[in-house]
């Protein structure tokens, strides 16, 4: 099983429909797609500015953004199964189609490790990458990515969440993190690798 996170700088580049067309195409059974949380994120950024709330709000709003995201992931690809758990996920691989991950089960009534702005999308992709022990995560941004660079260097620069080096330093997957022209490469990733 491959997890694709897919950042939110994507919602309006017409490269979202290429990695979920692809994604559809080839990942059938085997590929669970994460969302960013990209403009509805943002927005709760400047609500979080304006209101004064705390970070376990914004951590709960901002699920919700990814799950809008995936929303609208589906909306452009309705072949996609939107997936809140690991149970769901499973069911739809089973079945062999492609799931999008919706993190509402993820929503927190006391504040922790998860509650905060050095967590984004990308450590939570890691951790459900974890959680589904996963073979591979992909990491799919909208900026030029070095393909050579270390996790903590892409980290450094704010390619990736501060947290997110901790998240997978243990990590039984591989970890790849790609710029949004790649959809080939990792479709021919996908048709190379054993079902």
């Amino acid at each position: 099983m491959w997890v694709v996170k897919i950042g939110g700088s994507l919602g309006h580049d017409p490269a979202l429909r290429e990695w979920l067309t692809r994604l559809w195409e080839v990942g059938g059974g085997r590929v669970v797609i994460v969302p960013g949380g990209g403009d509805f994120a943002d927005a709760v950024r400047q609500y979080q500015c304006e209101w004064r709330f705390d970070d376990l709000a914004a951590h709960n709003m901002c699920l919700l953004a990814m799950a809008q995201y995936a929303i609208l992931m589906q909306g452009v690809v309705p072949e996609l199964v939107l997936a809140s758990n690991e149970n769901r996920i499973r069911r739809a691989l089973r079945d062999g189609r492609v799931a999008v991950w919706v993190p509402t089960d993820l929503m927190r009534a006391t504040p922790d490790s998860m509650t905060n702005w050095d967590t984004t999308s990308d450590s939570l992709a890691a951790w459900l990458s974890s959680s589904l022990n996963a073979e591979r995560l992909m990491i799919v941004k909208s900026c030029e990515v070095d393909g050579d660079a270390s996790v903590e260097s892409l980290a450094a620069k704010g390619v990736l969440d501060r947290r997110f080096p901790a998240y997978v330093r243990d990590a039984n997957y591989l970890v790849e993190v790609f710029n949004k022209g790649d959809a080939l490469v990792m479709r021919d990733r996908l048709l190379n690798v054993a079902v």
